[in-house]
């Protein structure tokens, strides 16, 4: 390691896990972990409104987790990394083991 701290290696991380850190960003990642999804199957399956849902897509594509690909007048979004959605699984299903 290259770096005059020790923790300076984990800043990208810790943007990750800042940028998952809203309940509705991490049933996003989850539901594109099935596939490519529009805003508003997005909407329907999670029962947000239309804004609430880009405002979070907005904030999941500024920190490289997903990216948008135009399909006829709407934007198909899709993880741009599977990892990610290992890391969501592996958090709510940790969460729901209890304390």
């Amino acid at each position: 390691m290259t770096s005059t701290n020790g923790y300076d290696a984990y800043e990208g991380a810790g943007d990750l896990l800042r940028a998952l850190s809203a309940p509705i960003r991490l049933a996003i990642v989850s539901e594109l972990a099935q596939g490519e999804r529009c805003v508003h199957e997005l909407v329907e399956k999670l029962g947000a409104t239309q804004p609430l849902v880009s405002q979070h897509l907005r904030v999941l594509r500024g920190a490289g987790v997903v990216r948008g690909s135009r399909r006829g007048r709407e934007i198909a979004y899709a993880l741009v990394d599977e990892h990610v959605a290992h890391i969501v699984a592996d958090a709510v299903s940790h969460a729901g083991e209890g304390t």
